[in-house]
């Protein structure tokens, strides 16, 4: 289901206008033979055609041939992609249609000139004979290509208004999902980690290692700041960055740093740890302990999650109220 959901949404991030993928022969798709006359379906007075689908669904056939264990589950879910991807292609003509309804809506020439222009930077290089090859090779005019482009700012327009009138979350909803799913939030041990390292480049012994690693913990004990001496001292790859490790888990270091690292408050040090690869002090800049987070360190993730949830369940409605107020034919 999660592969499928993100086939799709990638097939959605690929529906607009300007694609330049063509290919030299028809693929081995099926859709001819499930198409036999060309035609996908018909949304008001506009022509889906197996060409217009194919477009869509090209670049993604090498990932499903990678992801399917076998012929049978390729063919399944390719021709479960073709649906998806008509299903947009006709609201899409529905919402441009829907757009259309409200004579004092439109796009400026402007807005599809300069959409038109970055289209030619990101996908034809600035080359405009490559440009016109390409409109050239789907058979279409210059006139054509900005309709495209105006429908493709409207469906994007449309879907955006629908996302905005879902953009309030109350208190008490995302106060009830968190106690309804708090096994949702639970959160390992963790530590916000920086350290220093001190490596053998040179042959140093443990005694050297540590008599430079106790000379730098003194200054810290002395009240200079960690990362400070990090970005002076460390011989590993985050000493530009104060040896910022980012957070990490208990599950996620060797237990030589571990258990002494998680033993720690947010704010100390370990003693001098000696490994074959050199000489290591590790620093909690802050800790995160084991279990469900407070709601105020969820909120905002709960009310996003909330806001999306609401959006697409508001624009299935909204689709399919279009849907059946339109005219549709499928093939």
């Amino acid at each position: 289901m999660l592969r499928r959901f993100a086939l799709v949404a990638l097939a959605a991030a690929l529906l607009i206008p300007a694609k330049a993928q063509t290919t030299s022969e028809t693929p081995n798709d099926g859709l001819n033979l499930r198409f036999a006359n060309g035609i996908a379906a018909i949304a008001e007075d506009k022509v889906i055609t197996v060409d217009d689908v194919r477009r869509e669904i090209a670049p993604l056939i090498p990932q499903i041939q990678r992801e399917s264990r076998n012929e049978k589950e390729f063919n399944e879910r390719l021709e479960s992609l073709q649906d998806d991807v008509i299903q947009q292609l006709i609201d899409r003509v529905l919402i441009v249609k829907e757009f259309r309804k409200d004579d004092k809506k439109h796009i400026p020439e402007s807005f599809i000139d300069n959409r038109i222009a970055d289209i030619q930077v990101e996908q034809f290089d600035n080359d405009r004979s490559k440009f016109l090859g390409y409109l050239r090779s789907r058979g279409m005019t210059l006139r054509d290509y900005r309709k495209e482009v105006e429908e493709d700012i409207i469906y994007r327009y449309m879907q955006s208004q629908q996302r905005k009138s879902q953009s309030i979350v109350s208190p008490v909803r995302i106060e009830t999902f968190y106690k309804e799913n708090k096994d949702r939030f639970y959160q390992d041990d963790s530590v916000r980690l920086r350290l220093i390292q001190f490596s053998r480049a040179n042959g140093e012994s443990d005694l050297e290692l540590k008599a430079k690693a106790t000379e730098v913990l003194n200054r810290f004990h002395d009240g200079e700041k960690f990362e400070d001496l990090a970005r002076e001292y460390s011989q590993d790859s985050r000493r530009s960055k104060g040896g910022d490790w980012g957070w990490q888990k208990r599950t996620d270091l060797k237990s030589e740093f571990s258990e002494p690292l998680f033993a720690l408050k947010k704010g100390e040090c370990t003693a001098p740890i000696i490994t074959p690869e050199g000489c290591f002090i590790l620093y909690v800049e802050d800790r995160k302990y084991a279990g469900v987070q407070p709601i105020d360190e969820v909120r905002d993730q709960i009310e996003n999650m909330l806001i999306t949830q609401m959006s697409r369940v508001s624009e299935e409605r909204w689709l399919e109220r279009l849907r059946r107020n339109g005219y549709v034919k499928h093939y």
